[in-house]
């Protein structure tokens, strides 16, 4: 029991201190240098305890680069929508835990050992930018196409056409979409999101596999 115990508690020690890591040591190392641009676009961060997602402005270039996403369900010219909000992550997760109530062990299984992933996309209206779930930030005209086209890149598309998954949404204006690369809960929707803003032109920590520790980095290094 001892030598169980001194293992498990090493473990512990071994995860604590990845994480910090992850959180204190940014990537890239140096900053890169970000130019002053004329016309920033605001960006917001969204976070609950365990996923993020980005949501972007809606304006008439937004939508239009979006246009793809009407096709399939996501009101992205309703003129009440303000914000187009998107995250990636596990598919039998993301589709079978629509809520906390929802959580079956399966999908728990899949997410901490390999799942395949699916975009999810959905329309806002106005957002509290003061909340504490919500962090804002600013990125150039180059920076936002950057994390546009990274975004778009993470559709799987098929003939041309974004690849939506089949009667799977939480409500009405939302969709799922199926996605490149796969998922794991050491690499999954926060590291992710991390890959996105540093194409942007963002520093994160080097591994953020959680809300928290990703929003520390971002408010450490930038």
């Amino acid at each position: 029991m001892k030598r169980i115990f001194r293992r498990l508690f090493a473990a512990v020690l071994l995860v604590a201190f990845a994480v910090a890591a992850g959180t204190f040591v940014p990537r890239p190392l140096f900053a890169p240098s970000r130019a002053a641009e004329v016309g920033q676009r605001r960006i917001l961060v969204l976070s609950n305890p365990i996923h993020t997602d980005i949501a972007i402005p809606l304006s008439a270039e937004t939508r239009a680069a979006f246009a793809f996403l009407g096709g399939a369900g996501v009101p992205v010219s309703d003129p009440g929508a303000e914000w187009l909000v998107i995250g990636w992550g596990g598919r039998a997760f993301y589709l079978e835990t629509p809520t906390w109530a929802d959580l079956k062990p399966m999908p728990v299984f899949r997410a901490l050992t390999l799942d395949r992933s699916v975009m999810h996309v959905d329309v806002a209206g106005g957002i509290d930018e003061g909340h504490p779930t919500v962090m804002p930030l600013d990125l150039g005209p180059a920076e936002f196409q950057r994390l546009s086209d990274f975004i778009q890149t993470s559709f799987v598309r098929q003939e041309d056409e974004v690849a939506v998954v089949p009667d799977a949404a939480y409500g009405a204006s939302d969709r799922f979409f199926e996605a490149n690369g796969y998922f794991n809960a050491f690499a999954g929707c926060n590291t992710w999101t991390a890959a996105a803003l540093r194409a942007a032109g963002l520093r994160t920590g080097v591994w953020n596999p959680l809300p928290q520790t990703l929003t520390l980095s971002l408010k450490l290094f930038n």
